[in-house]
């Protein structure tokens, strides 16, 4: 049986109510809801699903549906990068399912999110049609006010949908990719620019690590500091590698590493041994394994 995972990132992650509401649009027959991580801070929660395409699409929409019900951009505010009410909503291929099958999905799902809710929908990573567009960071830089002023150019007018903003909803990004690994790794301080500079020297584009994009953030509600981090390609550079990089820079600023934490789910092979104590995980590392072939 064809298995797609479905890993959207929606802008509210403090209101318990809204954030249950979405998970409760997902709950239709022949879709499973593996996981759901919320962060007040990034105020923002990523919900992961598995199942068959056409049951995604519909799980996918009426998640939409929710979210844009709910959501008032206008009033958001939160530490992470963000252009919608459900900002990125990727489809991974798993189990013997094609990335050319997500990449036909996703670009369905935008076609319908356009359509049916007025929303501008940009294409990435696989699903992207233009190589300018590959790159998440490219669409979302500048936050929602800097797309605003680009979408009216050209180079920047949506996939899906006309180039003006939904008044609550912002834009969103679909796309379809490799499985990745969301993982962040907490100082204990307060110090931003500490967790800044860290981000600087680890990620990618500042001569880093291969498939690490990361930035440094404040955890208001905890008074401490993070390293937030994806990891796309996770057998190019480990969790175990970018933990220990940010340990050693930490150090050289007198910080420690406080632990760890992962966002959604990984697969088993991401993971080190006993990794609660060699990445000092926060939370159960059984709870937060994707036991689905990638």
């Amino acid at each position: 049986m064809p298995l797609v995972e479905c890993v959207p990132n929606v802008s509210e992650g403090r209101d318990p109510g809204i954030i249950n509401a979405l998970g409760e649009a997902l709950e239709i027959p022949g879709v499973q809801l593996l996981d759901r991580s919320s962060d007040p801070s990034h105020n923002r929660t990523v919900y992961t699903f598995v199942g068959e395409p056409d049951r995604l699409l519909e799980a996918a929409i009426r998640l939409f549906e929710a979210a844009i019900e709910r959501i008032d951009l206008r009033q958001h505010e939160g530490v992470h990068p963000r252009i919608g009410a459900v900002d990125v909503c990727p489809f991974v291929p798993m189990a013997d399912t094609r990335m050319a099958d997500c990449v036909a999905l996703a670009r369905s799902t935008a076609e319908l999110v356009a359509t049916r809710f007025q929303v501008p929908v940009y294409l990435y990573e696989e699903a992207a049609r233009r190589p300018d567009r590959r790159n998440l960071a490219d669409i979302r830089r500048g936050g929602l006010r800097d797309l605003e002023l680009r979408m009216g150019e050209v180079a920047w007018l949506p996939d899906f949908g006309r180039p003006t903003l939904h008044p609550t909803a912002g834009a969103t990004a679909i796309g379809a990719r490799p499985i990745l690994v969301a993982y962040n790794v907490n100082l204990e301080s307060d110090r931003l620019d500490v967790a800044r500079r860290i981000a600087s020297v680890i990620r990618e584009s500042g001569g880093g690590f291969a498939s690490v994009k990361a930035m440094g953030v404040r955890l208001h509600h905890r008074g401490i500091v993070q390293v937030s981090m994806n990891l796309s390609d996770y057998r190019r550079t480990s969790m175990t590698t970018v933990f220990d990089a940010i340990s050693r820079e930490a150090a050289l600023d007198g910080v420690e590493v406080l632990e760890s934490e992962i966002v959604g789910l990984v697969p088993p092979d991401a993971l080190p041994p006993d990794p609660l104590t060699r990445l000092r995980l926060a939370k159960d590392h059984d709870k937060k394994i994707l036991n689905f072939k990638s």
